[in-house]
């Protein structure tokens, strides 16, 4: 282990909640909770806080969850960010990549370790967002550049062909299912040497049969129907998934101890 983390802070959207390895009821476990138990099973003193909302844009997580992030003295901030502002109409690259650069500099020169992270093309996810991979592409090597010019780990999913595999990714080919958290976990762990912090998380699953042409679509159509819809009609009314919600860890805390089994790498 390349170093001791007493103080991990996560910093995010949707996707550093945990939506949706587990539910409302529940409450939403995610990799950054994943990686924070694995992080205690090796330094049992270690305080994990959440700062991550649903919905937010790179310039939300910079304005609302920074400034606390900071208050907090974190040794270990995790930044995933960028998706939100990707699938928006208009897509600022230089603007997006200054937030996270910003992020970066400020948190690395208050002396934490920060990992970041690309994104994986979302054009081999859906096909009708074959049009954001130019986009992807040109934030992931902006998110590079910056990383490389603070010293700050990335974790390059763009990189990797499981990434893309949707049996990690939930109905809504938005959100990471409780696999696809269980390997983001794994692929930080391995990107901070924690023991056993392999990278098996790369491995590819089993090789699966594919659909007939009529049942791809049949499939296309239902996703559209039941995700794209709601989503659009809450881009024209103003409205966010985030909106009225709170950081579900706003404080540094031991890291929650899930019961429930973790699904098979």
């Amino acid at each position: 282990m390349t170093g001791t983390y007493l103080r991990y802070v996560a910093l995010g959207d949707s996707q550093t909640e945990g939506m949706n390895d587990g539910d409302e009821i529940r409450g939403y476990r995610g990799w950054a909770d994943r990686l924070a138990e694995q992080l205690t099973a090796v330094q049992p003193r270690l305080r994990y806080a959440n700062l991550a909302v649903r919905g937010r844009v790179t310039s939300d997580v910079r304005t609302e969850q920074l400034p606390i992030a900071l208050s907090l003295r974190p040794d270990l901030v995790t930044v995933l960010a960028g998706l939100n502002d990707l699938l928006r109409p208009r897509f600022d690259a230089v603007a997006v990549a200054g937030h996270l650069e910003s992020m970066f500099e400020a948190l690395t020169g208050a002396g934490a370790r920060v990992v970041a992270f690309t994104l994986p093309d979302p054009g081999l996810l859906v096909p009708a967002a074959r049009g954001l991979t130019r986009r992807t592409l040109d934030f992931n090597a902006r998110v590079r550049e910056a990383a490389h010019r603070h010293g700050v780990t990335v974790v390059d999913l763009s990189v990797y062909p499981i990434c893309t595999d949707r049996r990690l990714w939930s109905a809504d080919r938005l959100h990471l299912n409780a696999l696809g958290h269980t390997r983001l976990a794994a692929a930080v762990a391995h990107a901070l040497d924690l023991p056993d912090g392999a990278d098996l998380w790369t491995n590819p699953l089993e090789p699966q049969r594919k659909p007939s042409t009529w049942r791809r679509a049949g499939v296309e159509l239902r996703w559209a129907v039941s995700y794209v819809g709601p989503w659009l009609l809450r881009r024209a009314l103003g409205k966010s998934s985030g909106d009225g919600r709170t950081a579900k860890r706003p404080t540094l805390a031991p890291a929650r101890r899930w019961p429930e089994p973790d699904p098979v790498l």
